[in-house]
């Protein structure tokens, strides 16, 4: 039996890249945003960014959630994340 290859959003590598850009946050920003630092390194959002590798659905739920959004509104290509972000970065204290 051969495998068919399961359709991919054509669109989900420029929506993760729009919300992280969104929420201002670098990559590895992003994966402490998101605590998945233990899991990545700025290399896998790299990757996922440019479309050479897709995150798993259970990433693709933390991202859902760390920008506010629906998980549709990652997966379906007929939708766009929204202009603003409903959620926004936490950020952190800086000590001089």
């Amino acid at each position: 039996m051969g495998q068919k290859t399961r359709a991919k959003p054509a669109r989900l590598s420029e929506k993760l890249l729009q919300i992280r850009e969104g929420l201002g946050l670098s990559q590895n920003g992003l994966l402490r945003h998101l605590e998945l630092s233990d899991q990545f390194s700025q290399g896998d959002v790299s990757e996922w960014e440019r479309e050479r590798r897709e995150p798993s659905l259970l990433v693709l739920l933390k991202y859902a959630r760390g920008a506010g959004v629906s998980m549709d509104v990652l997966v379906d290509d007929e939708l766009d994340l929204p202009k603003r972000l409903p959620a926004t970065a936490r950020k952190s204290s800086k000590r001089n």
